[in-house]
Formats: structure tokens, C-alpha cells, sequence
């Protein structure tokens, strides 16, 4: 794996494709979720044992928590670095 750019323009280029791959993700994630929740109800309406089903789901959900999380912590950095970004041309075009 490549190391982080230590460029801000790179790391905020990073960061953007990291957050379209987060969205998604996520958008992945509520699929599957929706699917499992679908397969979980129709085996409980046929009375067949359900309790791995809920479990899947059960796993399901905290994963997409823990991805729309993340999601958040990818949408501040990219927040900072263009702020970072405007501060700089700001003090570019002040010194000019």
C-alpha cells in the first residue's frame, strides 16, 4: 500500500475518493441490510429457525453504523483540509 501524500491537494484528493467510496459502501450496506431483513421475515413466517438470520442482521446493522461513522470522520477531514486549503490561498494573495 502506497504511504499517505503529504501534500494537502493530494491528501484532499484522497480523502474525496476515500468519502465516494464510503457513500457507496454504505449505499451496499443498506441493500444487503434490506435483503437480510427480507430472508429473516420470510423464515419466520414459515416457522423455521430464524436465530442465525437475526444474528447476520443483527451484524448487518452495526456494520453500516460503524461504516455511516466513519463516513463522518471522513467528511471532517476533507472539511479540514479545505479549510486548511482556503486559509492558505488567503495568505498567498495577502502576501501578494
Amino acid at each position: 500500500m502506497a504511504a499517505f501524500p503529504t501534500d494537502p491537494a493530494e491528501q484532499l484528493k484522497v480523502e474525496k475518493t476515500l468519502l465516494v467510496r464510503a457513500a457507496r459502501d454504505i449505499e451496499e450496506g443498506r441493500r444487503r441490510l434490506r435483503n437480510q431483513e427480507q430472508l429473516l421475515s420470510d423464515l419466520q413466517a414459515g416457522g423455521h429457525h430464524s436465530e442465525q438470520a437475526e444474528r447476520l442482521f443483527q451484524l448487518l446493522q452495526q456494520t453500516l453504523i460503524e461504516w455511516e461513522r466513519h463516513r463522518v470522520l471522513i467528511e471532517e477531514r476533507v472539511n479540514y483540509l479545505e479549510g486548511q486549503a482556503t486559509a492558505r490561498e488567503a495568505a498567498c494573495g495577502a502576501s501578494s
